[in-house]
């Protein structure tokens, strides 16, 4: 890749990622009531993105076998634990992390 090549590359990106980061502001202004669906789908999207993931991680779990899923189960009871007492999308997702790594990898 030449230079001028390199440079449109990254300009290119650049513009790509100050659009989608002020293109919003632009479109939903403060002025203009935010539309129906737009609100639908920021409350319905991402606890669906959730239940995805978790489907996504458990899909190859062998419950009949092996450790039979004990640290997967465990992992989720402490992330919804964490969820439920501390309402922090963030330390749910590390706790259940950390905790499925410690299992892992010192126990099972």
């Amino acid at each position: 890749m030449t230079i001028a090549q390199q440079i449109i590359t990254i300009a290119l990106c650049i513009f790509g990622t100050m659009l989608t980061r002020f293109l919003p502001f632009i479109i939903f202004s403060e002025k203009r009531k935010t539309p129906d669906f737009v609100n639908y789908v920021g409350r319905y999207l991402p606890p669906a993105v959730f239940g995805m993931l978790v489907i996504y991680c458990l899909k190859d779990v062998q419950f009949l076998r092996g450790n039979y899923g004990v640290p997967e189960i465990i992992s989720i009871l402490v992330t919804t634990i964490l969820h439920v007492w501390k309402r922090n999308m963030l330390i749910s997702i590390a706790g259940g992390t950390i905790c499925y790594m410690v299992l892992i990898q010192l126990i099972f």
